[in-house]
């Protein structure tokens, strides 16, 4: 099933893998009174719904190598399906406070990973001096998590970071922003792809699904004004 979320603005998201992604727009013509045009971008391709709907992708792994007008007559995606069904090895950072997994995914597979998981204990509900000491104990805790995961990077993607088309980032944006300050992990955030995957507690199963999603497009529909 295709994971949907609501976006600011109005509207909602739908990711779609790209092997599904040419009938998908079938079906969005179906739907929608026809396609009255396709606009392309290096960055971004809108289709026109007949009846003022719109189905918005920002590219993936940008930019799409577009010739010609950008505003084209009917439905034409034929670039942004080869776009995203083109082999990739791309890295996966994936990081939620106490736990991390981490890889580098080759035609949407894992070959090489590393999950670890350390105690964070949640806030507590005690006041004075206790909750001070609780407090400290808890960033005491979340710290050498990051440091483990920085340590992972460091012994997992940083020496395969040549080898890569890009790097996915997903989880805690904090957490993420965190490990960005750490200047040895440069060269993997100077490849990360601008978005950040929503992903539940960072297991190696979930490393195995962000895999197979960053080889999917989200699709942003708005109803017409």
């Amino acid at each position: 099933m295709s994971r949907q979320r609501d976006v600011s603005g109005g509207g909602r998201a739908v990711e779609v893998g790209a092997d599904r992604l040419a009938r998908w727009f079938d079906r969005f013509a179906e739907r929608n009174d026809g396609v009255r045009a396709t606009t392309l971008t290096s960055a971004e391709v809108v289709v026109h719904g007949g009846d003022g709907t719109t189905a918005t992708v920002a590219v993936p792994f940008a930019p799409l190598d577009v010739e010609g007008e950008p505003e084209r007559p009917g439905l034409d995606v034929a670039a942004l399906i080869e776009h995203v069904s083109r082999p990739r090895r791309v890295g996966l950072l994936l990081v939620r406070l106490g736990g991390h997994s981490l890889g580098v995914a080759a035609d949407g597979k894992i070959i090489r990973s590393r999950t670890d998981r350390r105690l964070v204990h949640g806030r507590s509900a005690a006041g004075g001096w206790s909750q001070h000491r609780f407090a400290r104990r808890r960033e005491g805790q979340a710290r050498q998590a990051l440091q483990a995961a920085a340590k992972d990077v460091l012994e997992v993607l940083v020496p395969e970071v040549g080898e890569l088309d890009a790097v996915v980032l997903g989880g805690d944006r904090r957490a993420l922003d965190e490990l960005r300050e750490d200047r040895r992990l440069a060269p993997v955030f100077a490849k990360a792809q601008p978005w950040v995957l929503d992903v539940g507690e960072p297991r190696r199963a979930v490393l195995d699904d962000a895999a197979e999603r960053v080889r999917a497009v989200e699709i942003v529909l708005r109803d017409p004004p």
